[in-house]
């Protein structure tokens, strides 16, 4: 069970990281990458705590594969039912309807090796393990 301070100090971090990437790769976000960070850094950090003893690549590998589903799911969302356009990979290839590309998921892999110890660091002042 969570506490509801650790939830909102990790979703909290999550978000505020993910809208200072976009704004460092991008130059602009949009608040719903907040939402979408956020989130990823939560799944992250409980995918971290079942997935303790795997070895990072592998944690790597989940974590990619979390936020480029959530990625996907928040583009299909926000991007083509509200068509509010906040990213198009349309011109990445293999891209999957515009929203998620390999391209991006390899680099939400790298971006996982930081994200999981940080994590891990995040846990253990909460008091997990």
């Amino acid at each position: 069970m969570f506490k509801t301070k650790e939830f909102f100090a990790v979703y909290s971090l999550g978000a505020a990281g993910y809208s200072l990437l976009e704004l460092l790769w991008r130059d602009f976000t949009h608040w719903t990458m907040a939402l979408a960070g956020g989130t990823c850094f939560w799944l992250i950090y409980r995918a971290g705590d079942r997935f303790s003893a795997y070895p990072l690549w592998k944690r790597c590998c989940i974590g990619c594969g979390i936020i480029t589903g959530v990625e996907f799911l928040v583009g299909c969302v926000v991007n083509l039912l509200l068509g509010l356009r906040v990213w198009d990979y349309s011109r990445q290839p293999f891209h999957l309807l515009g929203q998620v590309c390999p391209l991006y998921s390899a680099l939400w892999f790298l971006l996982c090796a930081p994200l999981f110890p940080l994590a891990r660091l995040l846990r253990r002042a909460f008091g997990g393990r």
